[in-house]
């Protein structure tokens, strides 16, 4: 299970991830440790994001394969290839 952080997509309020089954959006809403109003650092968001790659690739695939991921997972986006 390899996920690859892309960056941020500033516009979204999303990290884009890479996984063995696709591409998609993570909006920052699910990080973790978020203050009211405040978006978390680089470094926060790629912590989270190695902390919790095995759930964000398994809903990756889920969304490659048609079918919803599992709560709170259930927000992120695919990212089309044009």
């Amino acid at each position: 299970m390899s996920v690859a952080v892309q960056g941020r997509d500033a516009a979204r309020e999303a990290y884009r991830i890479e996984t063995d089954a696709g591409r998609a959006y993570v909006p920052e809403c699910l990080i973790e440790g978020l203050r009211p109003g405040a978006r978390p650092s680089h470094q926060e968001a790629y912590e989270w994001i190695a902390a919790h790659r095995a759930r964000l690739a398994s809903a990756v695939t889920d969304l490659a394969q048609g079918k919803t991921p599992r709560a709170p997972y259930d927000i992120l986006t695919l990212i089309e290839e044009h």
